[in-house]
């Protein structure tokens, strides 16, 4: 081999490996074709020693630099187009990364935020090459995006898979395998334990591994089990614009950022989604306005800990202003410097369309500064409502579980939202029966739900999750039998409560954003309105307020103002007025 293609062999290699393979490759090849020492190369021919050795230094400048080899932290690295495909690893070619047109059946458990991971996963794979479908039976690969909160969501899973199983043995010699595979939380906490356990599934994606479900599968290809359950500092997906599953939606899920810092005693999202991270402020400002353009009008901002998002991928947001914290409240960790807010995103992305609702979820009460608070009172398209779990109105049980206030200090917050922000519907999560629970602290989360008279409230009995904190140093000690009995009392009471809180609305007129048909009758229309309520009311012509004189029935994602004549715990019924816009709304409102 000529010295001179030496180099270039190097310089392709720079491109694809790290520098010491290309240090390896350079000391290789000059060893096998001289006989000098290794820390020269030269040619055997003296009198061309010159002109070649300043070929190669001419050439050589104007190639890569150490530079070109660290990613800059303020510029993402470029995505491929749609139409290329990255380079495979060693074992598989290119068409082995393409999708065929093998048809994926994408199943979602769980939270909001899941619902973001399968539009991201599926917009991973249309681009590889697969299909979607509706359709179980003629699914070529099922992919079931996971929870693993508590053991009741992962038992979900594991008698999903038992039904699978059949389907998968079934399966016609003729067609390509099934392949099953597990994404999200349940694989990121249980891992390996899946594949040993059920030898039916074929491939497991934690959280931030949807980018290598091609891989995953190709490999799933040749028979074996594949597993990608790596943690990432800096995934975001910021550049993947997730797909809607639902072509008739009115609104959207906004992944903003993802992990979690707060480490509550009792909680496995740190375990299972990792360390907080959030998307450059331009990648949600971008994705928002594609949203509107499809004609959406409401976005939801999505995060497990959503208000505390801090945007530093820029230098400049690198100012030493510490984050701003709920008066009362502290955090598990060193206070963060420098970033762009939560109150800043707010901002901007309520600018976007003045005709498209902004809500956001799930917060941490700890987060909620007054700028973030102001904002929400001023802007008309930012709803206002705020949920801010409290999870036990004992502060001896808050303390156990870490979350850094006391019940007085949320108490505290509570009117202070509520003086900020008129009107405001508040909703709120809780736990029955945490380690050490008393009778005495289940009865202060009875007094707290009475007190505060949440309008939507989600309440769940304790479950023991491996590798958390209270796995570790706290006792599951309260019996079946006595958390259930909490719950029902709680779920009584929380539904009492919002009654009276939402018989409030009976006889004010409400924005509503139309859904679609109520799942209960055909005559009838659902939507929400501001407070995220479920509003009921008849499909029936009414005055269209934006082009007068004209009679219309109410269509997704129309805006509607109702008049409310009754009220229950979860839903208002009333009859529509007119069609209408936001802005024009608020004269009414």
């Amino acid at each position: 081999m000529h010295p001179f293609q030496c180099v270039l062999r190097a310089r392709r290699c720079l491109r694809r490996g790290p520098l010491a393979s290309v240090s390896w490759l350079l000391l290789r090849t000059c060893r096998a074709h001289s006989s000098v020492p290794s820390f020269a190369c030269p040619s055997p021919q003296r009198q061309q020693e010159d002109g070649v050795w300043k070929d190669f230094s001419s050439r050589l400048a104007t190639g890569p630099t150490f530079q070109d080899f660290l990613r800059s932290a303020s510029v993402p690295p470029e995505q491929p187009s749609s139409s290329e495909v990255e380079d495979p690893p060693p074992y598989l070619t290119v068409d082995e990364l393409l999708g065929r047109q093998r048809r994926v059946y994408l199943e979602t458990y769980g939270c909001q935020m899941n619902v973001n991971d399968t539009e991201i996963a599926w917009s991973i794979l249309q681009k590889s090459g697969y299909l979607r479908t509706s359709n179980l039976q003629e699914a070529d690969v099922i992919l079931l995006v996971t929870c693993s909160i508590r053991e009741k969501a992962e038992q979900t899973i594991w008698n999903r898979l038992h039904q699978l199983k059949s389907l998968k043995s079934k399966r016609l010699r003729s067609r390509v395998p099934l392949r099953i595979g597990i994404l999200g939380c349940m694989a990121e906490r249980l891992k390996e334990e899946i594949l040993n356990r059920e030898k039916m599934v074929d491939i497991l994606a934690g959280p931030d591994a949807y980018r290598d479900l091609p891989r995953l599968l190709a490999v799933a290809e040749s028979g074996q089990q594949a597993a990608n359950v790596l943690l990432s500092l800096d995934e975001t997906y910021a550049d993947v614009m997730p797909v809607q599953t639902s072509p008739s939606a009115t609104s959207a899920f906004v992944s903003i950022m993802r992990g979690c810092d707060n480490m509550c005693s009792y909680c496995i999202v740190p375990f299972t989604r990792g360390r907080e991270r959030s998307r450059p402020v331009a990648s949600i400002l971008e994705e928002v306005r594609k949203l509107s353009e499809q004609g959406l009008k409401e976005v939801t901002l999505l995060g497990q800990n959503v208000n505390s998002f801090r945007d530093n991928s820029e230098v400049q947001f690198n100012n030493a202003v510490s984050t701003n914290l709920s008066r009362g409240f502290s955090t598990n960790y060193k206070a963060k410097q420098g970033g762009l807010r939560f109150a800043h995103l707010l901002d901007q992305v309520s600018r976007i369309d003045p005709e498209m609702r902004i809500r956001f979820t799930s917060p941490h009460p700890k987060d909620f500064p007054d700028e973030v608070l102001q904002l929400i009172r001023e802007r008309d398209n930012i709803c206002k409502q705020i949920h801010l779990p409290a999870q036990s109105g004992s502060s001896r049980v808050l303390e156990a579980m870490r979350r850094g206030y006391s019940r007085e200090a949320y108490v505290e917050l509570i009117h202070h939202i509520r003086e900020s922000i008129p009107g405001v519907s508040l909703s709120s999560d809780f736990i029955a029966g945490f380690c050490g629970e008393t009778e005495e602290d289940h009865l202060q989360t009875v007094s707290l739900l009475r007190e505060v008279q949440y309008n939507i409230g989600f309440l769940f009995a304790y479950s023991m999750r491996q590798k958390t904190r209270a796995y570790h140093r706290l006792k599951d000690d309260i019996p079946e039998e006595v958390k259930l009995r909490r719950l029902e009392e709680l779920i009584t009471v929380f539904r009492e409560e919002a009654t009276k809180a939402n018989k409030s609305f009976v006889g004010c007129t409400q924005l509503v954003l139309v859904e679609g048909p109520s799942k209960r009758s055909a005559a009838d229309l659902c939507g929400r309105n501001d407070g995220n309520l479920k509003v009921i009311f008849a499909d029936v012509e009414m005055e269209d307020a934006t082009d007068s004189g004209l009679r219309v029935r109410a269509q997704p994602g129309d805006y509607v103002l109702v008049k409310i004549t009754s009220a229950s715990s979860q839903t208002l019924k009333g009859h529509v007025l007119c069609k209408t816009t936001l802005k024009d709304s608020t004269a009414y409102c």
